[in-house]
């Protein structure tokens, strides 16, 4: 493996930290859902990290990362209920698509179009538009930090991508919610980060390494 791609191995390594963070922050995102939403968010969050857990147990290193997103994809879609999980499962579908493309190693060329095409299924499926205060802004911009990022090694992308995303994730606490449960609770949901971004910003966050906690990266910055 080059240090210009990730292989099969190193992309495995960053769905299990992907995992570790889940559960390291379950109280967390609970404990924001309750606040603006349904309160299951962190539950179901973890109950697919889970069920890709097992997946990815039984999936060969061949299969390469193509391999790897699909069996994220296919426990988000088929083991999770509510909004999110679905979403998500759209999501890793289309990485493994775009890594599928890309061989043996996955390049940050096939990250930022894997990115994209996930972004563009979730705002069709879920019919949401930046600034409405869901995942999606977090994910825009992530998207946008790894189309600018294509000739750097994904490692590098996948930094900047996360910074982005906790950029997003911040910006939601000032949002007015259009979309879900938090569209309900109007002013109430004001200054409360979207739980959907910051599990966005935690997936890309989690190449880097396991996140330990939410606190310092929901605080405003400068």
């Amino acid at each position: 493996m080059t240090t210009a791609a990730f292989d099969a191995t190193r992309t495995r390594t960053w769905m299990r930290r992907f995992a570790d963070s889940v559960y390291a922050t379950e109280a967390e995102l609970t404990a924001l859902d309750q606040r603006a939403g349904d309160g299951d968010f962190g539950t179901n969050l973890a109950t697919g990290v889970r069920a890709a857990g097992l997946r990815l147990d039984r999936t060969d290193e061949s299969a390469g990362p193509a391999g790897i997103f699909s069996a994220m994809g296919t426990a988000f879609l088929d083991e999770i209920g509510g909004t999110s999980g679905p979403l998500f499962g759209l999501l890793f579908q289309a990485l493994g698509r775009a890594a599928a493309d890309s061989g043996p190693h996955l390049t940050t060329a096939a990250l930022a179009e894997g990115t994209a095409q996930g972004l563009a299924a979730i705002r069709r499926v879920g019919d949401a538009s930046p600034g409405d205060k869901t995942l999606i802004d977090a994910l825009d911009p992530a998207a946008a930090a790894l189309r600018a990022t294509r000739t750097a090694p994904p490692a590098t992308a996948l930094d900047t991508a996360a910074d982005a995303a906790w950029s997003g994730v911040r910006d939601t606490a000032s949002l007015s919610a259009r979309m879900g449960r938090a569209s309900y609770l109007g002013e109430r949901a004001t200054g409360i980060p979207d739980p959907g971004a910051v599990g966005i910003a935690l997936l890309f966050a989690s190449a880097a390494g396991v996140v330990p906690a939410l606190g310092p990266h929901l605080r405003p910055t400068g």
